[in-house]
């Protein structure tokens, strides 16, 4: 990885981080949920500060390229992103369903 390289994804890793802090401060983002992606800022930081990391991750998984490590650890990453969502919606989609059922019950009972 060039200098100018390095320097842009270093950049772009601490932006996210600020960007992530920000949402955090300005409650966009509750902090159960933050430690995930400040976790994955942290990750781009360190992958690009060693770049032996990334390369002992390709050896250990048998990738032949980094690139190739770099998108799938991302496609993991969005694939339990999006079980962890299925998961809540799910729920969601229960307790919407007593609500409903509630407020029907509710409003069938006499009126005084």
């Amino acid at each position: 990885m060039t200098l100018h390289q390095k320097i842009f994804a270093i950049f772009i890793s601490v932006v996210f981080l600020l960007f992530i802090l920000e949402l955090v401060r300005q409650r966009k983002i509750k902090e159960e949920y933050s430690w995930l992606w400040l976790f994955v800022g942290a990750a781009m930081v360190a992958l690009v500060l060693w770049p032996d990391l990334l390369l002992f991750l390709t050896h250990l998984i048998g990738a032949g390229n980094p690139l190739t490590t770099l998108v799938l650890f991302g496609f993991i990453f969005l694939l339990l992103i999006n079980i962890d969502y299925s998961i809540r919606i799910s729920a969601y989609k229960d307790q919407i369903k007593k609500l409903a059922q509630q407020i029907g019950l509710l409003s069938k009972e006499p009126k005084d």
